[in-house]
């Protein structure tokens, strides 16, 4: 089965892969990799860095719906020509940048057209393209950015021992013009033409909302509340491994070894969400996911051994697992894919300001003298109070789209 819908779909699903493998430029998890030259160079604290690193990912998160909504008026592939070059462009700012404003503004167009951008390119087409198999599809193209959290770190030390941090900034740039976009743009230049819906009674199509129509339903906002706390807890986390390390007594080596066990999980979790949402729905799966989450949290923040690290990440990349396919096949079961590149622009900008605020909170919580781990059980218990809202959700939602 897994062989023939790759046979069928092998060049849309490989562009979509390749979409989220190079938004890891974008991802805080890249950037971070930076984190102690630009912290050394620039005089800046941690707190200094994280509130930086905020404005940055807010001014993306608040351009994204406005940026986002072009993919409803051009093809995917056109979209991706029209991202790529800004992407690679602001891997060259951060190469060059000399002062606050230029790595402010790199930091900015990382945020907007890596994570956000590319991602969401990747998520609106599959969410668009597939109906019966869209789980399948979406747990396949979203491992790209498992597979470069595996690759891009151990290969930015490498290239920063030779080439210095500026260095691999250029190399990145490079990337992107020579290899991302002519790979790309080859694989996505044909539409697809989508799956029919498969008629299920368990699994009602949501009917055809607007953006405007979203924003105004408290479920929207009730499953958002959900949904921003992977990549609040994984940014935050990510961001600050550096001090996590140092609180712990940890060798460096151990957050970088650990990360390739996250991707591995995150991996396989991927896919086994993308056979549970085909079978059950999206929607039916929506308060699971951040069980696994709660349980690392309360992990990372008791544990001062080193294997904590290494169990913490193993079960964020379970969560993450199933929220990165979990999120792609959600929104169209709920909304319609219709208007679904303004809706996910809309969600992907919540979800970068979710990422945007974790670093610059506890940063400063951290310069106050706020104990990290008691933070990061903060974080825990909240995943386990939304999984409970969730529930509910779910249960509203299922019964909404009966009746349409």
């Amino acid at each position: 089965m897994l062989l023939t819908f790759l046979r069928d779909n092998a060049r849309w699903v490989a562009g979509g892969f390749f979409l989220t493998f190079f938004s890891s430029f974008g991802q805080t998890f890249f950037i971070s990799l930076s984190a102690g030259d630009i912290r050394a160079e620039y005089g800046l604290s941690h707190g200094g860095f994280g509130s930086l690193y905020m404005i940055a990912t807010l001014a993306s998160a608040a351009s994204l719906p406005f940026v986002g909504k072009i993919i409803d008026r051009i093809s995917v592939a056109s979209t991706v020509a029209l991202a790529a070059p800004v992407l690679a462009l602001a891997c060259l700012l951060m190469a060059w940048s000399t002062s606050l404003a230029l790595l402010v503004l790199a930091i900015y167009l990382l945020r907007l057209f890596g994570q956000g951008m590319f991602t969401h390119i990747a998520m609106t087409a599959m969410g668009r393209w597939f109906a019966a198999q869209r789980g399948r599809a979406i747990s396949l193209t979203t491992i790209g950015v498992n597979f470069g959290e595996a690759l891009f770190p151990i290969s930015f030390v490498a290239a920063a021992a030779l080439v210095g941090w500026r260095g691999t900034w250029l190399l990145a740039a490079s990337v992107l013009m020579l290899v991302a976009l002519p790979v790309i743009y080859a694989l996505l230049r044909r539409e697809r033409t989508p799956q029919s819906v498969v008629v299920d009674p368990n699994r009602p199509a949501a009917r055809e909302w607007t953006r405007s129509e979203v924003i105004h339903d408290p479920l929207f906002w009730a499953a958002m509340a959900g949904v921003l706390a992977p990549s609040f807890i994984g940014t935050t986390v990510f961001f600050h491994q550096v001090y996590l390390s140092e609180l712990r007594g940890w060798d460096p080596s151990v957050f970088a070894a650990s990360f390739a066990l996250m991707s591995a999980m995150n991996i396989l979790f991927a896919l086994v969400s993308g056979h549970l949402i085909d079978r059950f729905s999206a929607i039916r799966m929506l308060p699971i996911f951040l069980l696994p989450l709660s349980l690392s949290c309360f992990v990372l923040a008791f544990t001062n051994a080193p294997w904590g690290a290494y169990v913490f990440m193993a079960l964020m990349g379970v969560s993450y697992g199933f929220s990165s396919t979990l999120f792609g096949a959600l929104w169209p079961e709920l909304y319609g894919t219709r208007h679904l590149g303004g809706i996910r622009s809309l969600i992907v900008a919540f979800m970068v300001f979710g990422t945007a605020v974790g670093p610059g909170l506890t940063g400063g919580l951290i310069d106050a003298g706020v104990s990290y781990p008691a933070q990061i059980t903060a974080m825990g218990v909240y995943s386990v109070l939304i999984s409970v809202v969730l529930i509910q959700v779910s249960r509203r939602a299922l019964a909404r789209n009966a009746r349409n």
